[in-house]
């Protein structure tokens, strides 16, 4: 004789510890760490007080970070998303250095790019460093590429 056990469903949805939607650190032995805001093209604003100013002809560069869900409706893990954010060509201009494109002989046209352009550069171009809230770039204002309009245009 089996024994039975009637289940209220309405407190399946009240558990105290409910699963997760999405892994974050797949595949890591190492625990979660509190969760902080990154640094994204729509919120850089907020952080100027972060940002270190660019000397001489150096630019700011914000790499782009894709979304977390994919157009397919696939949820990528943190590790995908980071391995994704440090290996992109693309990057938002946050910054500009006071001798940035002031070279005429060098920048007859002017300035090749803009802060706030969106910009595609060497895969190893620049210096990277990490900031309370993501990664950041320094690069010379003559290894930008190119300019885009939509980053997610660019294919990694």
């Amino acid at each position: 004789m089996s024994k039975t056990t009637d289940i209220d469903l309405n407190e399946v949805g009240n558990i105290e510890n409910p699963t997760p939607n999405r892994v974050l650190n797949f595949g890591s032995d190492t625990p979660l760490e509190p969760a902080k805001e990154a640094i994204t093209s729509e919120n850089y604003e907020t952080h100027t007080d972060k940002l270190p100013n660019p000397t001489g002809y150096r630019l700011l560069i914000l790499p782009f970070t894709p979304p977390e869900k994919t157009k397919g409706g696939i949820m990528l893990a943190k590790q995908t998303l980071d391995k994704e954010r440090i290996a992109t060509v693309v990057g938002l201009v946050v910054r500009k250095g006071p001798d940035a494109y002031s070279d005429p002989d060098k920048f007859p046209d002017g300035p090749w790019c803009e802060e706030g352009d969106w910009v595609i550069f060497g895969r190893y171009a620049g210096a990277r460093f990490n900031i309370d809230g993501g990664d950041m770039r320094l690069l010379n204002d003559d290894e930008i590429l190119a300019t885009v309009n939509n980053p997610e245009d660019i294919l990694q």
